[in-house]
């Protein structure tokens, strides 16, 4: 039986390099691409609204902000939450990361909670306009992908109780909490786009 020697494993392609720990520039490249397309949605958004027919919904002069506003000091806070729990495990000590990392989780589902009564109590729908569709879509696929980094933490969570699972590193608990930080950070740009410059 021949064996495999574990550094010609990952050069099994082409082109490949072997990298000597976990490289993340891909994911972190991933939100500043999406970054970059910000301000071609803001000079969208602002044609549209100084062009449109009518840029809010028939009946709406503009979104109340105030649970709003909770909601978002509550998912910005929430980023506080995942760095220091972040801290606790790389000080070995799972169970303030355990404490801190399911505070966060709790924190964006308050969020996502907030998102959902908002929409419940709002008077406009999808198809209310040019507002009511990127309204709905941008916070909608926003929410999408708080929900995402709360499963994603809840596996982190669920990891943290394998013995010895963060012996070798804690690259999953770093790129969840980059994904929780670029989520956060679009939800602040969102923020002031819907809901103060209406």
């Amino acid at each position: 039986m021949t064996s495999v020697n574990p550094d010609l494993q990952l050069n099994h392609t082409p082109g490949h390099v072997k990298h000597d720990g976990h490289n993340m520039t891909g994911f972190r490249d991933l939100p500043l691409l999406r970054e970059r397309d910000l301000p071609g949605l803001s000079r969208r958004l602002r044609g549209a609204q100084a062009h449109g027919p009518q840029w809010l919904p028939d009946g709406v002069a503009g979104l109340e902000v105030r649970m709003p506003l909770i909601n978002t000091v509550v998912l910005v806070s929430s980023s506080f939450m995942a760095y220091f729990a972040e801290r606790y495990l790389h000080q070995r000590n799972l169970w303030g990361f355990r404490a801190v990392w399911l505070l966060t989780m709790a924190m964006g589902s308050y969020f996502v909670y907030g998102q959902y009564v908002e929409w419940s109590e709002l008077t406009f729908s999808l198809g209310s306009g040019v507002f009511g569709g990127m309204f709905y879509l941008l916070t909608g696929f926003h929410g999408l992908h708080v929900i995402t980094g709360i499963l994603l933490m809840g596996l982190m969570l669920a990891r943290s109780f394998r013995p010895g699972n963060y012996d070798k590193g804690e690259m999953g608990v770093a790129s969840v909490s980059l994904f929780w930080h670029f989520v956060d950070v679009i939800w602040i740009i969102l923020f002031l786009l819907i809901y103060v410059w209406q």
